[in-house]
């Protein structure tokens, strides 16, 4: 595998990041209504999305004195396509995605994650 595909398997292993990501399949968000949700610091929320940013997942951009984050919905490309190599994976499609997700994560994430 390559490196930035190993970035984004490594990105997604962590449930905190997959929960940042379904929310940004809404809409863009600002780093702050990204950790409202979450009982950690906004510090350990930076850090996830620098992981998520480094592996091409989301893209963080500075409007005014907010910084906003964006879902990168083609990033997942390579990865699907590596799944689809063993013939037991359909391509990633960011609906089903996002129902798994739903289905997978707690309503109240009331635990401190760590990075």
């Amino acid at each position: 595998m390559s490196a930035p595909l190993d970035q984004v398997f490594a990105a997604l292993a962590d449930p905190t990041r997959r929960a940042i990501l379904a929310m940004l399949l809404e809409d863009d968000m600002a780093v702050t209504d990204v950790a409202d949700p979450f009982e950690m610091s906004l510090a350990a929320i930076s850090k996830h999305l620098g992981v998520l940013t480094a592996a091409g997942l989301i893209t963080q951009e500075k409007r005014g004195r907010v910084k906003w984050c964006k879902l990168e919905p083609d990033a997942m490309r390579d990865a699907s396509i590596w799944m689809q190599g063993f013939g037991q994976f359909e391509p990633v499609n960011l609906d089903a995605f996002e129902r798994f997700l739903a289905s997978e994560l707690p309503e109240d994430r009331t635990k401190d994650d760590t990075v």
